[in-house]
């Protein structure tokens, strides 16, 4: 929308509102000039942007056709400006509103890559990418495979179906709240898949099965980091919650044996505080290794030493973190591939016993994602339970009116560090 503009009302000023949006070069002061011809391209998109899982209602199609029957001239100008910028917010930024994004705390780089005021520009002049106003709005989708086969299948459910379409449409949202292009080579885990991807040259290496948070204060939130390095052997410096809290503290300072096999050491700061650390080993509470990649919700991805619990079919079961199968598989083909090392070194290093970080030479991807419905490891579009319920609200958003962006790109969900990721 245009800066000033109230919710769901066209702007009666243009050209004396003030610019109060987030990111200026995406909106206009004035409006530019319009052709008849070019509204009419815009229109036509809008008509159609139900095959993009979107509502054309939300776009006003009547006000636009009332001013391009009006011909040349301001209305016109002001009226498909507006109705541009609302498309093409809602298809690089997503249509949800951000309250509804429960836990996602990815911040999209769409809004800093694609800024919409250079994009209408160019579409204007036809010198974009390809030219011409719809070419331009359709560069914003995601060039993600799963979202091009959501919008096939949403075009194959019938309309009667009103709870698949309402599902697939929310899942192709899901894709535009991340980044248009991941990149060629990331890791990707799909929450209620309990799985992991490491994708290169853009298709699927290895996976993984994972065991992921909780439902409830230890749900596993929705993140977008670099792994920086491949830690072998790490220690576990266990929190307060469970050294006070639980009382282990006290049990591994007075009983030698049990810190002994459990691989606990402790000490006192001289504030007084004990302080806990379990020792590099098998049955260290993170396995063998874990991904260096650092956020401020303490998240990662791990070994395990209950192997076992990767045979359960339903594996919400952490404390946040995300656990691992076969995790050392995927700590050499990061340590070799992108650490530099020798397959020698690397089984070395991992069999010293000692803490050791490794390096990448490139920072790697991490999409740590919640689509209910996606392609699996099989390559098969389907079906995922909802284990921490965040479908609901981002169902109730999109069957709302749409409303004014705030210029808001992440969410204010305060941050909850995972204390206890191995337990």
């Amino acid at each position: 929308m245009l800066p000033g503009e109230q919710a769901r009302q066209a702007p009666t000023d243009l050209t004396s509102a003030p610019v109060v949006q987030e990111i200026p070069t995406d909106y206009f002061v004035t409006a530019p000039d319009w052709q008849v011809a070019q509204a009419q391209q815009l229109l036509n998109f809008i008509k159609g942007i139900g095959n993009e899982g979107l509502f054309p209602r939300d776009y006003q199609p009547e006000a636009l056709q009332a001013a391009i029957a009006a011909g040349p001239g301001p209305r016109l100008n002001e009226t498909a400006t507006r109705l541009f910028t609302w498309v093409a917010e809602d298809l690089r930024d997503g249509r949800t509103e951000m309250d509804s994004r429960h836990q996602w705390f990815v911040e999209d780089p769409d809004w800093k890559l694609r800024p919409i005021k250079p994009l209408l520009q160019e579409a204007l002049a036809g010198t974009g990418s390809g030219g011409g106003i719809v070419a331009a709005l359709d560069s914003l989708n995601p060039t993600h495979p799963d979202y091009a086969v959501l919008k096939q299948m949403l075009l194959e459910t019938s309309e009667g179906d009103k709870a698949s379409r309402a599902k697939i449409r929310a899942n192709m949202d899901r894709w535009r709240w991340l980044g248009r292009d991941l990149g060629k080579n990331y890791l990707l885990t799909n929450v209620p898949e309990y799985q992991l991807r490491l994708v290169v040259n853009n298709k699927v290496h290895t996976s993984f099965r994972t065991i992921v948070g909780k439902p409830g204060r230890t749900a596993t939130p929705q993140l977008a980091e670099k792994v920086e390095g491949v830690i072998f052997n790490p220690t576990w410096t266990v929190p307060q919650s469970i050294v006070v809290g639980e009382g282990l503290g006290a049990r591994v300072m007075g009983n030698p044996s049990y810190a002994r096999s459990n691989g606990y050491k402790a000490y006192k700061t001289e504030a007084g505080m004990t302080v806990v650390v379990q020792q590099p080993g098998p049955g260290n509470s993170l396995g063998l290794m874990k991904l260096d990649m650092p956020n401020p919700h303490a998240i990662f991805l791990h070994d395990t030493p209950s192997k076992s619990l990767f045979n359960n079919s339903e594996r919400a079961l952490s404390h946040g973190c995300v656990r691992t199968e076969n995790a050392m598989k995927l700590a050499m083909i990061m340590a070799k591939g992108l650490g530099g090392l020798s397959s020698e070194e690397a089984v070395e290093i991992a069999n010293s016993r000692e803490y050791t970080r490794v390096p990448l030479t490139k920072e790697l991807p991490v999409y740590i994602t919640y689509f209910t419905m996606a392609r699996d490891i099989d390559d098969q579009m389907r079906s995922f339970d909802d284990i921490y319920g965040r479908d609901e609200p981002v169902l109730a958003s999109l069957a709302a009116p749409r409303v004014q962006k705030t210029g808001q790109h992440k969410t204010d969900e305060p941050i909850v560090p995972i204390e206890a990721p191995g337990a």
